[in-house]
């Protein structure tokens, strides 16, 4: 497993967030089409050889948008069917 580090917060922002972060497991293979996607969505991340996976998330669009790409690289099919066969159900009235 490789660690994947989570920064919360805006490179622009002017509170101290060095100390606000998420470090999750990630496997090594999976690493880098996690960088891929997330650089396809425009989420700010770097991926060096032999580092962690370093994710800057600076909106709750990106978190949300980082939650959804880590459910979706961890899920089995199943799992992800029965889950939006849910949504579905929980969004009718």
């Amino acid at each position: 497993m490789n660690k994947l580090i989570i920064k919360l917060g805006s490179p622009n922002s002017t509170h101290d967030l060095s100390h606000a972060h998420q470090v999750v497991d990630v496997p090594w293979g999976e690493r880098w089409m996690l960088y891929q996607r997330l650089q396809e969505l425009g989420i700010i991340c770097d991926c060096y050889a032999d580092n962690p996976l370093v994710v800057e998330l600076s909106t709750p669009v990106a978190a949300v948008q980082m939650w959804s790409v880590l459910k979706q690289m961890s899920s089995s099919r199943q799992e992800l069917i029965d889950w939006l066969n849910s949504c579905w159900h929980a969004s009718t009235p």
